[in-house]
């Protein structure tokens, strides 16, 4: 059997470095056939039209705060039997559309999500979680690697992530896309409630992994200090109001959520006391525009288009495992960008003789950087201090990134 067609919408805006950068990871995933479908603002479109990527994606120039809005006109532009979504501040792993599309083997699953790493490349920043119709996401048991169908408590559906999931093309067609009243925060939470209702099926895959670097955004700096509440405030009265629930106490529950949120912030001395109050009122003024926010803006049936199907180049094929010591590193960091420059994925481990904790991330020039002690830890609930060799070490490493990074045995 064929692998299905899959289209990725990938949305864009103020970000074009970032953007190239996530283009660039998706280089490197391990499926066929799949297109790309960029939607950005005048500087993302630059960006790609001056990138080795330029014929190589559908190029849809928008430039509104409305990240619905913006996922819509990728929908209507997607020749893909599944759409696929992932963020312009997220990098996939090589088997990320290997993993994330395998489930719709089965005609019945609707939609699939996978997990999320965050900025350490190894804690998980979401994981299982299912949602009610209030807002509130709870985190569900998963045991194991495989795809599974959670069971989900009364009121519940699956939930997936915007920055990594899939939806049948004629399933999210039907539902009219995205709802143009989210700007930003619960569009796929309406998206899953919504799915819910109709009965659709929702796996989740937990070896489809992106890793979030959280770029800075109108909402919140590099350092993840937050800079606006406004959106949440508008969405969560939104998603009330839409799906018949109670302002009450959900927006107190919210704002004193966001109220420990900014706290901590706080003590992190990553804001002051007057910032984390003015930032409240944001919230506050977004409460009161949600209960005038028009509900339901889907996309016109007219405007979903009929185009052809524009398979993604797959600029890197093979993979390459490079190791070594931290003293080094500019050296074998020069040969990583060389080979995956050659067309490889290339997954480079940098020791260092102590107990530091590990990073990963997506590099620029296109290849898996992990640095770290060769006797600290990986994975946050290790043991602070692990004796091991060397070559030991770096078989453990490999083995715990392989099926994602799709390393040979």
């Amino acid at each position: 059997m064929s692998n299905p067609t899959v289209s990725v919408v990938v949305v864009s805006r103020g970000r074009p470095e970032s953007l190239l950068w996530c283009l660039t990871a998706l280089a490197g995933v391990l499926y066929e056939p799949f297109e790309i479908v960029v939607v950005a603002d005048e500087a993302g479109c630059l960006a790609v039209t001056g990138s080795v990527f330029d014929s190589d994606v559908k190029l849809v120039r928008f430039d509104e705060a409305n990240i619905s809005a913006a996922r819509n006109k990728g929908v209507a532009q997607a020749a893909g039997e599944v759409i696929a979504f992932i963020d312009d501040d997220a990098a996939a792993e090589p088997m990320w559309l290997a993993h994330l599309i395998a489930p719709f083997e089965d005609e019945s699953v609707t939609c699939t999500g996978g997990y999320v790493r965050g900025r350490n490349g190894i804690s998980l920043q979401w994981a299982a979680r299912e949602v009610n119709f209030q807002g509130v996401a709870l985190p569900l048991e998963a045991a194991g690697l495989e795809p599974f169908t959670p069971k989900t408590r009364e009121g519940f559906v699956v939930k997936t992530e915007g920055c990594n999931m899939a939806v049948q093309r004629k399933a999210l067609r039907e539902l009219g896309g995205f709802d143009e009243a989210f700007h930003f925060y619960l569009d796929e939470t309406d998206l899953n409630l919504r799915l819910g209702k109709t009965g659709g099926k929702t796996v989740l895959v937990p070896l489809a992994e992106v890793h979030h670097a959280y770029k800075a955004s109108p909402r919140r700096r590099d350092d993840r200090a937050v800079t606006d509440l406004f959106d949440v405030g508008a969405s969560i009265v939104a998603l009330l109001r839409k799906h018949g629930q109670p302002l009450e106490p959900r927006c107190s529950e919210m704002a004193e959520e966001q109220v420990e949120r900014l706290r901590d912030q706080q003590q992190r001395g990553l804001m002051n006391a007057k910032e984390a109050a003015r930032l409240l009122k944001t919230l506050e003024s977004g409460f009161e525009a949600g209960k005038e926010r028009p509900i339901e803006q889907y996309l016109p049936e007219k405007h979903m288009l009929k185009t052809e199907f524009l398979p993604f180049s797959k600029h890197r094929a093979t993979s390459r495992v490079l190791s070594g010591r931290w003293r080094n590193r500019t050296r074998l960091r020069k040969k990583a960008a060389d080979l995956a420059a050659e067309g490889a994925n290339v997954s480079l481990f940098l020791f260092s003789f102590d107990t530091r904790f590990h990073h990963l991330r997506f590099v620029d020039a296109g290849y898996w950087e992990q640095t770290g002690g060769q006797f600290g830890r990986s994975e946050r609930n290790q043991p602070l201090f692990q004796l091991l060799r060397l070559k030991t070490r770096l078989q453990r490493e490999q083995a715990r990134v392989a099926l994602a990074r799709g390393l040979p045995d």
